[in-house]
């Protein structure tokens, strides 16, 4: 068979539609924009508390969810979440002097993943 047998027909592209970015999207929705602006919270609190952490400890370390309540810090074992609520009262200080109002933090230990 030789191969000028075959041919070639127009390619044809894809059509799809206009996707917004996620930050377009969330910032159009009332629900979306609230729960963008607690993750944004959640990261500056983790940020401000990162570096008091103990140096061994803060790769163990990650933030949890923001809500009326407080603010939750996810530890990856139990040693980290026993250190974690040590250290609380400071944490809640310096987050205080940084300016982000947390009303209590919680520690919960990550499980699975």
């Amino acid at each position: 068979m030789s191969a000028s047998r075959y041919t070639r027909t127009a390619t044809y592209k894809p059509m799809t539609p206009d996707v917004p970015q996620v930050t377009t999207a969330m910032g159009r929705s009332n629900q979306l924009a609230s729960l963008m602006q607690r993750l944004q919270m959640s990261q500056a609190c983790l940020e401000a508390v990162r570096v008091f952490l103990p140096p061994a400890m803060a790769p163990y370390v990650k933030a949890g969810p923001v809500d009326d309540e407080g603010w939750t810090l996810l530890a990856a074992n139990a040693a980290v979440s026993a250190k974690l609520r040590q250290l609380q009262p400071r944490l809640i200080e310096v987050l205080a002097k940084k300016g982000l109002k947390v009303n209590a933090i919680r520690v919960r230990v990550q499980t699975g993943r």
